[in-house]
């Protein structure tokens, strides 16, 4: 489902930043799933970014691939993709 998604936020030299965490905020007013670009200038890891953003933003990571990290979160009110139990 992620791979058609175009990156919405980008995370570059300032890694899990108060800025990131609003973009992705505003990203989830739009949609459940995301997908997210981690720059090579990003001074954290790759995974470690993605665990990061999870926790912050109260998200699932789905997925880490290269340098994209895909994030999920239900909508509150209207759910439009169920994880597997």
């Amino acid at each position: 489902m992620g791979n058609p998604l175009k990156a919405t936020v980008f995370i570059g030299r300032d890694g899990v930043s108060a800025a990131v965490l609003h973009s992705i905020e505003e990203a989830y007013a739009n949609r459940e799933l995301l997908k997210l670009k981690i720059e090579r200038s990003c001074p954290l890891d790759r995974k470690e970014a993605g665990q990061q953003l999870a926790t912050a933003t109260k998200s699932h990571l789905v997925q880490v691939m290269g340098q994209t990290v895909l994030l999920y979160r239900a909508d509150p009110e209207e759910p439009q993709i169920a994880l597997p139990s």
